[in-house]
């Protein structure tokens, strides 16, 4: 891919929202590679303070780092039922809400004391901090999710035990396992994430983010797929404000953001010009407010558009298109947005307002088209424009709106739909080779629909 966004190394978004351990899927299918992630919330956290030593805050709903008073803070992870190599432990802690933040988020190293007491712990008796320094977090905002590398003290099950303090007096305050789905969380990965081939994979929903858990398991799917993201539109629901990217977008499929490639739909839209998904994902989503660019990957061109803009005939994003089709040198074409074209959901009716850019699409050879809306899977055959089969220059269609958002149904069946799935969340997978594509429905943990399948470029 030409397009990359650097990020610092131990600060991310918001990540995932959850309360137990859960697994990841293990990617599956012929030469893919494996991996898993599983994520643990404290078994214990408390803080100390130096001017009250005799006082315990085990059952706080915070642990704070401070140097007027001191306070120092303590967590520990029991890690279990993983196997394999580790490849990749984060720590991840969520500062509170109604705080303005810090200008030193702390300084995080490993503990040799791991039977330490969360009811028990004061300054007076505090385990030592002793071992190595992990990482240390700078200015940190209010209501908002970061992340230390604490790869080389994880080394599989176990018990982990991490301190931090802070050399600085304005203190920074983060949400305790007390706090429910804010808790602190250690994602431990196992495996490879790299496809052997080396083709470059796609790989994405749409209609995402809620107050649900959809989202959750989805963007666990995401930690163990390596690739480009790209997402079909309705990232953020109800109205695509910038809290709800901070709330529900964020703590997820947020932390791929830097490999993200979105398109808006029209719940983002619900925001007046969609500036709350504008700002979020700034270049990522091209030229602001446009809302269609595009980009290559290996021999494959790729197309995000805007279908919550004019797509007719004639209109500036159809030119746009046809230009950047004309230009293209790549033998391949994959493009998606957020409106179906097609689709036997009962939800949304066809989109027949964007059949201008699945026509230009086809006009140049074009080889899928994916899109969300309609929160269902669905593969169509080959089909030309008019929805006719065309096995020659037809293009393959699928409805990708499994991503989080609760579940529509099914109503009449549409000609050429050949694979379809309610009830499963996921993601679908695309390997682009140098003449060919393979995809792939993967489901969440615990799930089992699953769709697969090879087609050839034009």
């Amino acid at each position: 891919m030409d397009i990359r966004i650097a990020r610092p190394p131990v600060t991310i978004g918001t990540v995932a929202v959850l309360v137990a351990a859960t697994a990841a899927v293990v990617l599956t299918g012929s030469g893919a590679a494996s991996a898993a992630s599983v994520t643990f919330t404290p078994v214990a956290d408390t803080y100390v303070q130096s001017d009250t030593a005799s006082t315990n805050y085990g059952t706080s709903t915070q642990v704070v780092v401070d140097n007027s008073p001191a306070r120092r803070m303590f967590l520990r992870f029991t890690v279990s039922g993983v196997s394999g190599t580790v490849s990749s432990a984060k720590l991840r802690l969520r500062t509170i809400s109604g705080n303005s933040g810090s200008d030193a988020g702390g300084t995080f190293r490993t503990m040799s004391n791991t039977t330490w007491s969360e009811t028990g712990t004061t300054w007076s008796n505090q385990p030592t901090i002793d071992g190595a320094t992990l990482g240390s977090l700078g200015t940190v905002a209010g209501n908002t999710w970061y992340e230390v590398d604490v790869t080389s003290a994880v080394t599989g099950n176990g018990t982990y035990s991490f301190g931090a303090t802070s050399a600085s007096g304005d203190g920074a305050y983060y949400d305790t396992r007390e706090s429910g789905g804010d808790a602190p969380q250690l994602v431990v990965t196992t495996g490879t994430t790299t496809p052997p081939s080396g083709d470059p994979v796609l790989v994405g929903a749409g209609d995402i983010a809620t107050s649900g858990s959809g989202d959750t398991a989805t963007a666990a799917l995401l930690d163990g797929i390596s690739g480009t993201v790209f997402t079909t539109g309705d990232n953020v629901y109800d109205s695509g404000t910038a809290s709800q990217f901070a709330s529900y977008y964020e703590p997820t499929w947020g932390r791929h953001k830097a490999r993200t490639r979105p398109s808006p739909g029209n719940h983002d839209y619900n925001t007046s010009g969609a500036t709350g998904y504008y700002n979020y994902f700034g270049t990522s989503a091209g030229p602001s407010g446009r809302g269609y660019y595009s980009f290559d990957l290996g021999n494959w061109h790729i197309v995000s558009l805007n279908s919550n803009v004019s797509t007719s005939a004639g209109s500036t994003q159809e030119q746009w298109l046809r230009a950047d089709l004309a230009a293209s040198s790549k033998p391949c074409t994959l493009a998606y947005w957020h409106h179906p074209l097609f689709t036997s959901s009962s939800n949304h009716a066809p989109s027949t307002s964007t059949r201008p850019l699945y026509q230009a699409l086809y006009d140049y050879n074009a080889d899928v088209v994916v899109w969300g809306h309609n929160h269902v899977y669905e593969r169509f055959g080959p089909m030309n424009p008019a929805g006719g089969y065309d096995a020659s220059r037809g293009m393959r269609s699928f409805v990708a709106g499994m991503g989080g958002a609760d579940h529509y149904g099914f109503g009449t069946i549409q000609p050429n739909s050949e694979a379809r799935n309610s009830s499963a969340f996921g993601v679908l997978k695309f390997t682009l080779h140098s003449g060919s594509y393979d995809w792939q429905f993967v489901p969440v943990a615990g799930q089992t629909y699953n769709d697969s399948g090879t087609g050839a470029c034009h």
